[in-house]
């Protein structure tokens, strides 16, 4: 869904499109599938297509590219990881992010030693529980990933939480008001025709 999803917003989109994805991982395996089913000549018919990778060189050249692709009038698709490298230091303001949509919820990865320890004090010393940082924490991320779009009073933007996930109340009150204002019930829960409906009234 999250392929077809991309393939129907492409052209009502002009200029840059930056993708989140959760991990490296899941970007790999997601756009392996999009491969297999035959999606990404349907994405390059009207974008280049650039990917970030765990490689700082490759990454900072496929971002190069973008915006270069976005300047000359082609436009291009980013796919990149939330809590990667571009997500932390790199802004899309104007036509280099025109759309900007988040597949999945960004939790943290919850293995690491580092992590436990937190979760660790913060449940002995505050009593939070586990989950509820967690989902904070992601929150905070995606509404990070997003957040690199608008980036002044002039600019505008379309935000895509790809996850029905984001209309559940305890997902949606930990979002800025910024951009939980505009949640109402007639943005959320949305089929891919009724966003790509509401994205191409919006960019007229």
């Amino acid at each position: 869904n999250y392929g077809y999803l991309l393939l129907e917003i492409i052209p009502h989109v002009p200029d840059g499109i930056v993708c989140f994805f959760p991990s490296y991982r899941y970007l790999e395996v997601v756009l392996s599938m999009w491969n297999d089913m035959g999606l990404v000549p349907g994405i390059l018919k009207h974008k280049l297509l650039f990917v970030e990778t765990t490689d700082a060189l490759e990454s900072s050249i496929a971002l190069q590219h973008y915006r270069q692709s976005c300047d000359n009038g082609r436009g291009a698709v980013l796919l990149c990881v939330a809590r990667g490298k571009v997500s932390e230091g790199v802004d899309f303001d104007r036509h280099y992010g025109r759309c900007v949509i988040v597949f999945g919820i960004p939790f943290v990865y919850t293995e690491g030693r580092t992590i436990k320890a937190r979760l660790e004090f913060l449940r002995d010393e505050y009593q939070i529980r586990e989950g509820d940082f967690l989902t904070f924490d992601a929150m905070r991320n995606a509404a990070q990933c997003v957040g690199r779009v608008i980036r002044g009073k002039d600019d505008y933007g379309i935000l895509i939480f790809a996850d029905n996930r984001y209309a559940r109340s305890d997902k949606r009150s930990k979002l800025p008001q910024w951009i939980s204002q505009y949640m109402t019930s007639s943005n959320i829960n949305l089929s891919t025709e009724e966003a790509v409906t509401i994205s191409r009234h919006f960019l007229k």
